[in-house]
């Protein structure tokens, strides 16, 4: 491209960013094309023209049933889903929901997901070392007595808990004898007694369900590791070199503050979690990510644009609600729409004793009443006055 191009190029983009014809996003894209390309000025007219019009027929019309349209592109492919519950997501070792199951799973915002999951990326000096990965993910598994233990069982002649650890159990969780026999002295439940890979805990009881309630206690007692994490996969991606780490069980606010973790990067596939820790707009876009990869996975093509219009509906008010009646649809500020939805009767009494009004300014309500929607040509309300009809009012007159 010669000079003069080059920065006729920059003035026509300048002037379309200070109108605001098209959007930075898209001007940037055009800048990036347009320096690869050896055109004429009028060529380039020619590519701006083509590129506005593209956007404009790509713009959403006043009046269009964006709502309605938006439903039947995610229904309708959502009804050719299988009922496949598990995936192997890239990782053998792990079950993931996906398919009909996980998007009626992100639809209701359910608080917790069946099946908890976090992909963890980890920084520069860590990423590309398998030992390094090891190191940080023995530090977010959570490790319990029973993952390290041969057998936890009750001495009856003795009266004590007995503890015989594995140590090729305590070297992959990377713990050993002296970590766990201090942590048990912590919970000063009896005298802590080591030998070698045995522990007792000598228990000044003679009452049998006190030692079976403390068995179930010492089995079940963190270690190390950050609780809700129960099993940490490592696996090497071959694209980027790098190892990342799949975990079964989520906590997010607890993993980005281990060092080494890449906290820009690291994600849940838990939206109630990520809303607390990261805000509001990071969980619509999770919302976005989650369905379109459930969808994409079962081989369906759904318009992005559907899935964020679903997305901005559950993030408007600033916190997750589901498309539901506990959430959107009933909130709607109409009666009718509210009870159209599901348990009919008791909007409606709610309503009257109330004293609600309802203006009719959707679809569902003008709809049960009979009258026009407010969409396409419906949307308008238009007076005209012939000059016939100016002509009779005058002679009336």
């Amino acid at each position: 491209m010669t000079e003069s191009i080059q920065k006729e190029v920059e003035k026509k983009l300048k002037e379309l960013q200070k109108k605001n014809i098209l959007p930075p996003l898209i001007i940037e894209q055009l800048r990036e094309k347009l320096s690869q390309l050896k055109i004429t000025k009028k060529q380039l007219n020619c590519i701006i023209e083509e590129v506005i019009k593209a956007y404009k027929m790509a713009l959403v019309e006043p009046g269009e049933a964006v709502g309605t349209v938006a439903a039947q592109s995610i229904g309708e492919p959502g009804t050719q889903m299988t009922l496949r519950t598990f995936h192997y997501a890239g990782v053998a070792e792990l079950n993931v929901t996906l398919g009909l199951p996980r998007l009626i799973e992100i639809v209701d915002a359910r608080r917790n997901p069946s099946t908890p999951m976090m992909t963890i990326y980890l920084e520069e000096e860590y990423r590309h070392s398998e030992e390094k990965a090891r190191e940080i993910a023995q530090k977010i598994e959570m490790t319990k007595i029973e993952n390290v233990a041969k057998n936890v069982e009750i001495d009856l002649v003795n009266r004590r808990i007995l503890i015989v650890l594995d140590p090729e159990l305590m070297k992959n969780k990377g713990v050993n004898v002296e970590e766990v026999a201090e942590r048990l002295k912590k919970l000063k439940k009896g005298e802590v007694v080591v030998e070698d890979n045995i522990i007792y805990i000598e228990r000044k009881t003679e009452k049998l369900p006190e030692l079976q309630r403390l068995l179930e206690k010492i089995r079940n007692l963190q270690i190390k590791g950050i609780k809700g994490i129960t099993r940490v996969i490592i696996r090497k991606i071959k694209e980027t070199n790098e190892y990342v780490l799949y975990t079964e069980g989520s906590n997010l606010a607890e993993v980005i503050k281990v060092p080494g973790v890449d906290f820009t990067r690291t994600k849940t596939n838990n939206i109630h979690e990520i809303a607390e820790v990261l805000g509001i707009e990071a969980a619509r876009n999770i919302i976005i990510e989650e369905a379109m990869g459930v969808l994409e996975e079962q081989g369906l093509d759904v318009d992005i644009r559907h899935i964020m219009l679903v997305a901005d509906l559950m993030t408007a008010t600033g916190e997750v609600k589901q498309i539901g009646r506990h959430g959107v649809s009933g909130e709607k500020p109409s009666v009718f729409a509210r009870a159209a939805f599901e348990v009919t009767v008791k909007h409606l009494l709610e309503a009257s004793l109330r004293g609600e009004q309802d203006v009719l300014r959707g679809v569902a309500e003008n709809v049960i009443i009979g009258q026009e929607i407010p969409l396409g040509t419906g949307s308008l309300e238009l007076l005209m006055y012939t000059l016939k009809h100016k002509e009779g009012e005058s002679s009336s007159g």
